[in-house]
């Protein structure tokens, strides 16, 4: 390989038509820093109404729609600078702007803690009537509702304040975690046999990992996991802290665990959260163990080992597209979801919301952030791969979601919850592949695509269930005291991912390192979510399948819905019902049909 071709571009070298358009944020950075100190300047706009939230109706909507205005602008700066760090960590501008906004967040959230405090102090009879009393209370709803459910877990308003006013100081963990991915931890690059050496980075190590080059993704994975030990203490002395973090709050708020701390914030119930879990871990391992065989067989390895279950079945096909293909691709797909929703694809994909370069300082991973009132961005790192094709369809299922919902609802009802999120990117994934499956006649096509899919289910149904429960292991542990250590982190790492394959796969000590890799233990129960809404995205895609258009137009209601439905109730709106594990187990057997048509086509 030409070590040239793998060079990795500094974010000054990247083509601009490969970067994102952050002036639909704000022209430059010097108006974002105006906008920074108006923001300040405006917190007074709702500060104003202190002490007085019980003395009517109006006088609490007043407050709440100034909340709202500030919020709006408040996510839309916070947005800029996280969107450029996101992009290049190791530049210093970048880092001191994020601490900057960073800070400004914690004061707002500090100075507004008092609303929700003085709305917890008044009675569930007051609330109802101010709420009948003014109509447009009435949007503030759901709001004011799940406020109240959390009225047995809150503090003194003083304490809230307090609490609120460290804002800064409990997200560090998460923070100092991608400051330290993308800025200072460093890989060696490797040296295969015929002399070519690699670099290696987070994100290069994703390209690797699924290579058909066995020397080069077991070496790969060997120096990634070298690089990875030299950081474990220190990496799991971060993750202690944000797990310990969570346990006191969830005592000081009177939880029963912090689980249940975790789980109200999504909506969910504890029963909903192991269903989902041990249903997936129970009933899916047997076909992903007969999965790792058949890889084991096609491939001609000796033994599976962990740093070869993403290496790709068929090396015979593996179509390369550029992005502008991919796109044209995704279009004709998710052509069935009509034209309100195929506005919003079209100008995602042609009017530079997406990130696609690979350069340092880039954080690995791709994500869509929404900003109310502006469009969404994606970041994701291109390599001309039919891969990133349902990467960039799954991105942008967030971007449709959250651009439907911010046109149909006020900003707080616009975010539903965790549980569902992944439930509209998945969706996308869904449609691409039955439609590639459809239109074409070429049976390793039709392979290829089923391998793709298995891909999807892989990331969602696997990786994050076992990210799902070493976490669940981990705050078990942690409510009973034990500290949190890297060695207490590997050893229940490889006991999770031993128990789900069996004897199928060689687990090794490297692959106990593979939680400090992603960024999701720092987002609460967030890991299992992935699963939750692919689950409810396998039975929506089988309904437009067999239904059409009753079926798209239930789940663009759901989709226009955003945030003014708990997840179940979101979910049972498009006919899915996640109180029973019979969706999941559905979802579960689509994939067994999948490996079974894999075996029999080899």
């Amino acid at each position: 390989m030409n070590k040239e071709m793998e060079k990795t571009l500094y974010r000054s070298e990247v083509p601009v038509e490969h970067t994102w358009d952050l002036r639909d944020l704000f022209e430059s950075e010097e108006l974002w820093k105006v906008e920074l100190l108006s923001i300040e300047e405006d917190i007074p706009t709702v500060t104003q109404y202190k002490g007085k939230l019980g003395q009517d109706a109006k006088t609490l909507l007043d407050c709440l729609k100034a909340r709202d205005a500030l919020s709006e602008r408040l996510a839309r700066a916070l947005t800029y600078a996280n969107l450029n760090q996101s992009t290049d960590g190791s530049n210093p501008v970048n880092q001191e702007n994020d601490a900057i906004v960073s800070s400004l967040y914690a004061k707002v959230s500090s100075s507004l803690s008092f609303i929700d405090s003085e709305i917890l102090a008044l009675s569930n009879e007051k609330l109802t009537t101010y709420i009948q009393d003014e109509k447009e209370l009435q949007v503030f709803s759901k709001t004011l509702t799940d406020l109240m459910e959390l009225k047995p877990h809150m503090l003194t308003p003083e304490t809230e304040e307090v609490l609120a006013a460290f804002g800064e100081i409990h997200h560090s963990p998460y923070m100092i975690y991608q400051r330290s991915k993308t800025s200072d931890m460093e890989f060696s690059s490797f040296v295969t046999n015929d002399g070519s050496e690699y670099p290696l980075t987070f994100n290069s190590f994703e390209k690797y990992e699924e290579s058909s080059d066995k020397e080069l993704r077991r070496k790969a994975y060997a120096t990634f996991s070298e690089g990875l030990d030299r950081y474990k203490n220190t990496y799991a002395a971060i993750y202690g802290t944000e797990v310990k973090k969570q346990v006191i709050e969830s005592r000081l708020r009177n939880y029963e665990s912090v689980t249940d701390m975790l789980l109200q914030e999504q909506q969910v119930t504890k029963e909903m959260y192991h269903n989902q879990l041990d249903t997936i871990l129970t009933e899916l391992a047997p076909h992903m163990r007969r999965y790792a065989k058949l890889k084991e067989r096609i491939l001609g390895l000796e033994k599976i080992h962990y740093c070869d279950l993403k290496a790709p079945l068929d090396t015979t096909y593996d179509p390369e597209i550029t992005y502008e293909e991919a796109s044209k691709l995704i279009l004709e797909a998710l052509d069935v979801m009509g034209p309100e929703y195929m506005e919003i694809m079209e100008k995602g994909l042609k009017d530079r919301w997406v990130d696609l370069a690979d350069n340092h300082g880039k954080r690995s991973g791709a994500f869509c952030s929404s900003p109310y009132g502006a469009h969404p961005y994606i970041l994701m790192t291109w390599h001309n791969s039919m891969r990133n094709t349902f990467t960039l369809a799954h991105e942008l299922g967030h971007a449709g979601h959250f651009a439907l919902a911010g046109r149909n609802q006020i900003i707080s009802n616009t975010r539903p919850s965790r549980y569902f999120i992944e439930a509209p990117s998945t969706m996308n994934e869904m449609l691409l592949s039955k439609y590639i499956i459809k239109k074409s006649t070429n049976d390793q096509i039709r392979r290829w695509v089923i391998l793709q899919s298995l891909g999807t289910y892989y990331h969602n149904f696997v990786t994050h269930i076992l990210e799902g429960a070493l976490q669940r292991k981990i705050y078990d542990l942690a409510e009973q005291g034990t500290p949190i250590t890297a060695k207490i982190l590997c050893e229940q790492n490889v006991d999770v991912l031993k128990s789900f394959w069996g004897d199928s796969v060689e687990i090794d000590e490297a692959a106990g390192l593979t939680w400090m890799r992603q960024p999701h233990y720092y987002m609460g129960l967030y890991p299992y979510t992935y699963s939750a809404g692919l689950t409810a995205s396998t039975a929506v895609s089988q309904m437009i399948e067999e239904e059409g258009q009753p079926a798209v137009d239930r789940w663009l209601k759901v989709l226009k819905a955003g945030g003014t439905l708990k997840p179940f109730d979101l979910m049972k709106l498009a006919n899915v019902d996640m109180s029973t594990p019979e969706p999941i187990q559905k979802a579960v057997a689509y994939v067994g049909s999948l490996i079974d048509e894999l075996e029999a086509s080899y």
